[in-house]
């Protein structure tokens, strides 16, 4: 079967950084240095009784798959991928096999996939307190037990991802969807999941004013998923295309702050005062009670820092290069910084549930926008165009580009 696979070596990552500033960024993904092309391999065997062979019908092109693309991950996270690997994790298919041990599904079901390869699928007991606590995001054994180094689906070499037309999947991955969801909206529950778990594990109190910055597929459905877990929450997004700030007004966003005014909008937004130091940014005392940052580079989480208020949280949801910070704002003012990754269990509504359920049943529900936010599709054989998509997206008017089977 066709599909997309990852590898990269050493000295292909220095020649391929190295060709950038001369070939751009295409060196990644066209030519002798590309670190993804399509391939031929066997269709996946099952690796153990208890999984199920998965018929791909969408698998949507996350910004992660991106950064794997284009060498933007800190090399820090290497052992806990193997290679060459097929991408793809923000997967919805129908099973067309199962093992022996597989129980409440069958052939024919319609599922979304949580990809995370924690110890259940590592075949690791007792598991380990990640996995025990409902969280397998923080799982300590992605590089053990009976499948190679890989935290999730889509960068491990032995589970190949949802870039190709089948793949197969744990039965503790699995959820089945509900009838009146649509295939092209619950391509967006895992994404949905991350938003969703960044907003229960910074939950905004009454009335308060958050701040999220990037307004891309991940700081939209933030902002969906606060004005629906906590409506009185005034929200702010910091996003500099007019496409994404438009899609962001749409579902809620009361304020859009252009990049270049942040100060001058945290102090008119929550009345903060304004500092100038010697050197440097403007320091606000005062500012945000939550701030969601979905960019994560050392531009944004420096400013992320200065305009969250005394006491407050920051998530860091978005993925690059390793960052220098002023952790000035940190003490003095007392703040928390939270990782973000993954899902897991929460309590909602009184009861112990999965992040995936609740986003398939605010998705069911149109709880949450999916629609507009799938606007691209293509083609394995149309990789290349979709990679160019997204790095152009604003000029493309693209949100979420899948690659449909």
């Amino acid at each position: 079967m066709k599909a997309l696979q990852f590898n990269v070596s050493i000295p292909k990552f220095i020649l391929a950084k190295s060709l950038e500033p001369v070939l751009g960024k295409r060196v990644y993904y066209n030519g002798p240095f590309q670190t993804v092309q399509m391939v031929d391999i066997d269709e996946p065997a099952l690796p153990s009784p208890d999984w199920v062979k998965i018929k791909t019908i969408f698998c949507g092109f996350c910004g992660s798959d991106l950064n794997l693309i284009m060498l933007h991950d800190s090399p820090s996270a290497s052992p806990f991928t193997s290679m060459p690997c097929v991408m793809g994790h923000e997967i919805v298919g129908e099973i067309v096999s199962a093992g022996s041990q597989v129980n409440h599904f069958s052939p024919g079901d319609r599922v979304v996939v949580n990809p995370i390869l924690g110890c259940e699928t590592r075949g690791i007991d007792p598991v380990c307190p990640s996995c025990q606590n409902g969280r397998e995001g923080g799982c300590e054994n992605f590089a053990e037990g009976c499948l190679p180094p890989g935290m999730f689906i889509g960068i491990n070499s032995r589970v190949p991802g949802g870039f190709a037309p089948f793949f197969a999947a744990h039965q503790s991955q699995l959820y089945k969807i509900p009838e009146n969801l649509g295939m092209e909206a619950a391509v967006l529950v895992e994404p949905l999941a991350v938003a969703l778990q960044t907003v229960f594990d910074n939950m905004p109190s009454l009335n308060d004013k958050v701040l999220v910055v990037g307004g891309g597929v991940i700081g939209n459905l933030i902002i969906q998923s606060i004005k629906a877990l906590a409506p009185s929450t005034h929200v702010s997004l910091v996003e500099p295309s007019p496409f994404a700030a438009d899609l962001a007004r749409k579902v809620g966003a009361d304020e859009i702050v252009h990049p270049k005014k942040v100060f001058d909008e945290t102090r008119r937004i929550t009345h903060a005062k304004m500092y100038d130091p010697l050197m440097g940014m403007a320091f606000p005392v005062g500012g945000f009670d939550k701030v969601y940052d979905t960019v994560g580079n050392a531009a944004t989480l420096n400013q992320s820092l200065r305009v969250l208020r005394a006491m407050g949280t920051l998530s860091i949801v978005g993925i690059g290069n390793p960052v220098k910070l002023d952790l000035t704002p940190l003490w003095l003012k007392l703040q928390t910084v939270k990782g973000v990754f993954a899902y897991g269990k929460v309590t909602y509504e009184g009861k112990d549930r999965h992040v995936f359920d609740i986003a398939m049943e605010f998705l069911a529900k149109n709880k949450i926008c999916a629609d507009m936010l799938v606007t691209h599709q293509f083609r394995i054989e149309d990789y290349r165009e979709m990679i160019e998509v997204n790095l152009n997206k604003g000029k493309h008017k693209a949100v979420k580009t899948v690659m449909s089977f």
